[in-house]
């Protein structure tokens, strides 16, 4: 058996009055928190309202795959015999927490921006049921993104796979019912949406932008798909692309707000790793082919492969 000695217990009350000489300083350090709270400058959310919640929209999201994908994502085993039951159950889950994000979100920006009633709880109510309502159609979407993956990726072996455990589809699902929240002028909920699929994935969507069917993103980290974006259906674009706008100035916030930035793709385009297109009038035609690394800020002739000249490789021994 251990025995302290007078000296090591002489040891161990002397490192606890210095831990406490540490902590009782932590009462004036939150004294002077509270007190910034009171800073205009500084940004500070404390009222009786709520705002959106992190959480809930991880919840929402997870919530969401497992209606659009049911079997994959369920929690519990998923059959015929229970399918009525789960779906139903799920339904009206997510509605209840759809609706009140949605309703704090609507809130929030009335109340910050001092914006005339827009009967936000009625509008949380209706625009979930509408999103609901939608996602037969939604599913179907993402069917066909589902086979155009599989389609053009012989690394994978099935469409299971690419459901499971493919990041692009991932980011593409979270982006399509970000954007379908967007149209509904619901404020911040849906950017918060497609940010956390970005922080899981380096796949960066702004849910304003316009993506058609069986669109494609492979391997996918370092995208940047701008708000104004235009994409058409059967594209795929490799990871590192930017859908990017012109450099803008320091106040291009107010300036450039609600105007045209982002490029737009048209139908049946490829663009591979690395390449840079910005700007709100530069289209890319039909079936035209980007190669990688490419920089391009005018418009693209429909059917046209663009590649940069091979560069001069310089071998030291």
């Amino acid at each position: 058996m251990n025995v302290h000695t007078t000296e090591q217990k002489a040891q161990c009350k002397a490192d606890l009055y210095d831990v406490s000489i540490y902590r009782k300083q932590l009462p004036s350090i939150a004294e002077t928190i509270i007190a910034s709270c009171e800073d205009k400058a500084c940004y500070t959310y404390i009222d009786y309202d709520p705002i959106p919640s992190n959480n809930s929209v991880i919840e929402i999201i997870n919530r969401f795959r497992e209606i659009l994908f049911p079997g994959y994502f369920d929690k519990e085993k998923l059959d015929p015999s229970n399918l009525n039951y789960k779906i139903g159950q799920s339904v009206s889950v997510l509605f209840d927490i759809l609706a009140e994000q949605i309703t704090n979100s609507i809130r929030r920006d009335c109340l910050r921006y001092d914006k005339e009633c827009s009967d936000c709880n009625d509008r949380g109510q209706s625009i979930s049921l509408e999103v609901l309502k939608s996602i037969p159609a939604l599913r179907r979407i993402l069917a066909t993104d589902v086979h155009a993956a599989y389609e053009g990726d012989p690394a994978a072996k099935s469409h299971d796979e690419i459901i499971f455990s493919y990041p692009g589809l991932f980011a593409i699902t979270v982006y399509r019912l970000a954007h379908m929240l967007f149209k509904y002028n619901v404020p911040l909920f849906p950017r918060i949406m497609t940010e956390y699929a970005h922080s899981i994935t380096g796949i960066d969507i702004h849910p304003g932008a316009d993506i058609g069917k069986k669109f494609v993103i492979d391997h996918g980290t370092g995208i940047v798909i701008g708000e104004t974006a235009i994409i058409g259906k059967n594209v795929r674009i490799y990871q590192g692309v930017t859908l990017g706008a012109h450099s803008l100035p320091a106040d291009a916030g107010d300036i450039y707000r609600g105007r045209k930035r982002h490029p737009t793709i048209e139908d049946d385009v490829i663009i591979y790793s690395g390449a840079t297109i910005l700007g709100g009038t530069t289209i890319i035609g039909a079936r035209s082919v980007i190669g990688g690394n490419v920089w391009i800020t005018k418009s693209v002739p429909h059917d046209t492969k663009v590649i940069i000249e091979e560069p001069r490789l310089i071998f030291k021994s």
